[in-house]
């Protein structure tokens, strides 16, 4: 779940329920990731989580 509680309302969000690239706080906070800086960022999200997850693997292995 993303702590959003700061995040601009102006920010780009990527709803991992329904698949879509939402502007500002439209859906539930544990629906969402985010926030991003532009729509192409947020079309992003899944990409980014699956390589920031990777990386986190990695270094687990590392240590």
């Amino acid at each position: 779940m993303t702590d959003d509680t700061n995040a601009p309302d102006g920010s780009w969000w990527y709803n991992h329920k329904t698949g879509q690239v939402e502007f500002g706080r439209q859906s539930l906070g544990g629906d969402r990731d985010g926030p991003y800086e532009s729509e192409a960022e947020a079309l992003r999200a899944p990409e980014i989580a699956r390589q920031r997850a990777k990386e986190w693997d990695e270094e687990e292995e590392a240590d």
